[in-house]
């Protein structure tokens, strides 16, 4: 029963080694020139070692929630363009509105400046 696990047993091993050996390598081996500019904030808009009770702005947070949003649609896109022969008119009239929605919503945050960045 046991022999049927070894291949996985030995695909994690192989996995873990590939995973924490350039890890330890950049570790031992890296180098070590901490700078100003490499600990600046980096797309998130404030410090990353600062007072977690600090005000911070939250135009970061909509922009990727909106990405999220709208770049979930191509995990529908994709099985429904591979199944579309399958599913036939119906399919394709279920994903025009369904495409049709998100475009309306995409307009909509446009138009109230949920993409601007100023």
């Amino acid at each position: 029963m046991l022999d049927n696990y070894l291949p996985i047993l030995i695909f994690m091993a192989i996995a873990l080694v590939f995973g924490a050996l350039p890890m330890l390598l950049g570790a031992l081996a890296g180098p070590r020139r901490p700078d100003k500019a490499k600990d600046a904030p980096y797309e998130c808009g404030f410090g990353a070692f600062e007072d977690a009770r600090m005000k911070f702005d939250v135009r970061y947070y909509l922009v990727a929630i909106l990405f999220i949003i709208f770049d979930l649609e191509i995990a529908f896109l994709f099985p429904w363009a591979v199944a579309l022969e399958g599913i036939g008119l119906f399919g394709l009239i279920a994903m025009g509105i369904f495409l049709s929605i998100l475009v309306i919503g995409f307009i909509y945050e446009w138009k109230k400046g949920a993409l601007e960045w100023e």
